[in-house]
């Protein structure tokens, strides 16, 4: 395969993007100069040794603390250790974090669970949360569990097929689990909400 066909082709696995927009990624490229090129490459290449996976919420983090493993939220003692907010995904926490309203730990998904997925379980990091919030529910650290997800027809699905997952765990341990409220209009994806949204969808949880 041709290196165009091949670029070509990756840019289509990008969120969002089709055919025709990764065929002008492509174009875009071959129209800069080297300079650039090599800029792009070296930031790509970069990015896995810059970057590591927080082991407790599934977030992406810069390598800062090399003593620890966890990123810098999960190591803050500060925080609101009895409350668990559930995300699809880095750019979702990253919103609501900025929001400054939000004072509890997160737990990133990985995404959403389409409406006619077979394997839902095979999309998301469901079998990671339950097992978090099982091992905080035996110690009594964990009193709430909020679901901020996006009311897209598959962030809504997601929702619902997580909330029905965890419900059996959450009884046992007398863990409530809420949805996002007011303010956070339908088809609203939370990457794209404002912080004013984000805060009355966080007090509006139901």
């Amino acid at each position: 395969m041709r290196s165009v066909d091949t670029l070509i082709e990756l840019f289509t696995k990008f969120p969002g993007i089709g055919p025709r927009q990764a065929k002008r990624f492509v174009y875009f490229l071959l129209g800069k100069n080297g300079t650039f090129t090599k800029e792009l490459i070296t930031a790509l290449s970069s990015l896995s040794k810059q970057m590591r996976v927080c082991p407790s919420c599934y977030r992406f983090f810069y390598r800062e603390n090399t003593e620890s493993s966890e990123c810098n939220i999960c190591l803050d003692t500060h925080r609101e250790k009895s409350y668990l907010l559930v995300v699809g995904g880095n750019i979702d926490l990253e919103n609501i974090e900025k929001s400054g309203y939000w004072h509890g730990y997160y737990f990133v998904l990985g995404g959403n669970i389409p409406i006619l997925e077979k394997n839902p379980e095979q999309r998301v990091r469901l079998r990671e949360l339950k097992a978090k919030v099982e091992k905080e529910g035996k110690t009594g650290t964990l009193k709430e569990i909020v679901l901020a997800l996006s009311t897209t027809p598959d962030g809504e699905h997601t929702a619902s097929y997580v909330k029905g997952a965890l419900e059996p765990i959450a009884a046992q341990y007398g863990i409530k689990i809420s949805m996002l409220g007011r303010g956070l209009s339908t088809g609203a994806e939370i990457e794209y909400s404002d912080n004013e949204t984000i805060k009355n969808a966080l007090q509006n949880r139901h």
